[in-house]
């Protein structure tokens, strides 16, 4: 067996690649990842001034770099969104989908708003991302069979996708992100035949926006406390700790790779 290279395993030069909730966290984490093993990058978010300068940041590593405003609810809006993109970027060979979303309240009190707002950012978004991209992954399949080697559908889910939260309550994020991994598996079945994978990253904690609180920047003192309590590592996830999953899971020689669920936590889940 001869030993390929990092750039063999792990380069994406000529690839396409769309990260959706590109602004900022996680989605902008991986597009920064992506533009650094050589992929063209689409950005996709609602905050225009933001996603302008995750663009310079990717377009700072050699990237060619292009973005549109949209709201991942509104399928109209992606559709129209992700063909603007391909028609200046190609076709999308890897889906990265980071939108997200984690309203905060006891279950008995969550509103049924929150409740909604949760399952159609992460969950349905998520759904109509990947039917969009997946469908066109086909079309390619069924003509370029000899000579294309498989897409990539990458989604950012969650530990507590699979664990209950006990920094948190949001009995809405927990129930999406649920879905959303079997979500995962259930795409991984069907659109295998088509060179298609579809994994998930689940991270515990990390400092985003999510995390923070929006007056300081910084997580608050007690629910640092017991994120770190709850981690067998003993703190949160650190900048740059995503960055090897998503490129591992976009690369070509993941292709045996479907269906799964990393988790990216620290421990979290070994407990």
């Amino acid at each position: 067996m001869q030993v390929a290279s990092i750039q063999e395993l792990f380069g994406l030069e000529g690839k396409t690649a769309l990260v959706i909730g590109s602004s900022s966290g996680l989605g902008r984490e991986s597009a920064e990842a992506l533009a650094v093993a050589g992929a063209k990058i689409g950005l996709m978010a609602r905050r225009t001034s933001l996603l302008e300068e995750v663009a310079d940041s990717c377009r700072s590593f050699g990237s060619q770099v292009d973005w549109i405003q949209v709201d991942a609810t509104q399928r109209s809006e992606l559709e129209l969104g992700i063909s603007a993109l391909e028609s200046k970027l190609g076709d999308i060979d890897i889906l990265v989908y980071a939108a997200g979303v984690a309203p905060l309240k006891r279950a008995e009190l969550h509103s049924e708003e929150k409740w909604n707002q949760a399952l159609s950012t992460n969950l349905t978004g998520a759904f109509y991302a990947s039917q969009i991209v997946g469908s066109r992954m086909i079309q390619r399949f069924e003509q370029q069979k000899d000579s294309w080697d498989g897409g990539r559908l990458i989604m950012i889910g969650s530990i507590m996708g699979s664990h209950g939260n006990p920094v948190h309550r949001n009995i809405g994020y927990a129930a999406s992100k649920g879905g959303l991994d079997n979500m995962v598996r259930q795409l991984a079945v069907e659109w295998a035949p088509y060179q298609i994978t579809t994994n998930a990253i689940a991270p515990s904690y990390f400092k985003t926006e999510m995390t923070t609180d929006p007056a300081t920047g910084e997580i608050p003192a007690v629910m640092l406390d017991r994120m770190q309590q709850f981690s067998p590592s003993g703190r949160i996830g650190e900048a740059g700790e995503i960055s090897s999953s998503i490129l591992f899971l976009a690369s070509r020689f993941s292709s045996y790779i479907n269906g799964a669920i990393i988790p990216v936590d620290g421990g979290w889940s070994a407990w």
